[in-house]
């Protein structure tokens, strides 16, 4: 049986990025039973790549009851239905052999990895009063996609002046804004640019200076887009909402490492159990930005342990 239910979690504070605001986080939860075992997932839809809660829940709802892992890969696209019910395909598959899940995908046990903390896009103020707070963490990921950073990019400096920056533009930037801002990127020590131009513009960034790593993140969601990388980034964001689960996120990893890119592990704003799969993902990846739960007022029971070794694997009682 697989059964759908939509969950909402508050978020500690508003979260913003250059296209809107939120609150809350809605996901959808995928419960599957067979046998008196139940595995579960999670999603978040994402209006960015057309999707909604209902959209999503219909996909699922669409699939026969009995569908396997395999047959799963080419009954849904990647995306955030196809992500869902193969997370909890992984779970009850764990659950049914008793054997972790990292052992049945072949990976070695994992471990706890850094994780970067999102401060939101605002004015340069409060983010330099929110860097200040969280200036103690080893990585600050900074929302930006505005064409006037250059005010914030400096005020998280001076609020967290020995932390790791990396900069999401969130497709914000043209690539004259681009192009001005690496100099000051590179001056205040900023370790990694994602997604600097819209991901149907970013042929401009062919044959331009990148002083500071590229990461494509809504340029990539499976190995499907790998193809289309070459020339204009250096590093890809895996996140599990895009690449349709923990399957096609592991064969995506292996493919770009492959190829030459090295590799991020990315998140939507979700609960633990959509974290817990993607920290399999995560190990030994250049850098790790599964922060959906430490953005949360709420979360799943038995939740991941985030401490200043990371973001732990998950226990049993929450997945895999």
């Amino acid at each position: 049986m697989i059964t759908v239910t939509r969950d909402v979690f508050r978020l500690a504070e508003a979260f913003t990025i250059s296209r809107g605001s939120r609150t809350e986080a809605h996901v959808l939860t995928v419960a599957i039973t067979r046998d008196g075992v139940t595995g579960r997932g999670e999603c978040v839809p994402y209006a960015r790549y057309d999707e909604t809660l209902e959209s999503v829940t219909a996909e699922i709802e669409g699939l026969p009851e009995g569908i396997t892992r395999a047959e799963l890969q080419d009954a849904l696209p990647a995306g955030a239905a196809r992500n869902a019910v193969d997370c909890a395909l992984w779970d009850l598959e764990a659950k049914t052999a008793a054997r972790p899940a990292w052992d049945l995908a072949g990976l070695e046990a994992p471990g706890p990895e850094v994780t970067a903390y999102t401060l939101s896009l605002d004015t340069p103020e409060k983010m330099e009063t929110s860097a200040r707070k969280h200036a103690h963490r080893p990585l600050l990921k900074i929302k930006l996609g505005t064409p006037d950073d250059m005010p914030r990019l400096e005020a998280v400096r001076r609020g967290a002046p020995d932390a790791r920056i990396i900069v999401d533009a969130n497709e914000g930037w043209t690539a004259q804004v681009y192009a001005d801002l690496c100099p000051h990127l590179l001056r205040l020590g900023v370790a990694l640019v994602e997604q600097p131009l819209p991901a149907g513009a970013d042929e401009a960034l062919i044959g331009m200076d990148r002083p500071v790593p590229l990461c494509a993140d809504e340029s990539c969601h499976d190995r499907g887009s790998l193809s289309a990388l070459k020339g204009k980034y250096d590093v890809v964001n895996i996140k599990l909402d895009k690449t349709g689960g923990l399957t096609e996120a592991l064969a995506l990893r292996d493919a770009a490492r492959a190829a030459g890119y090295g590799v991020m592990v990315g998140c939507m704003v979700g609960s633990s159990l959509a974290m817990a799969p993607a920290t399999l993902v995560a190990q030994g990846a250049e850098v790790v930005d599964l922060d959906g739960p430490l953005l949360l007022a709420e979360d799943r029971d038995v939740p991941l342990v985030y401490d200043e070794h990371g973001v732990h694997p998950p226990q049993p009682g929450l997945w895999g």
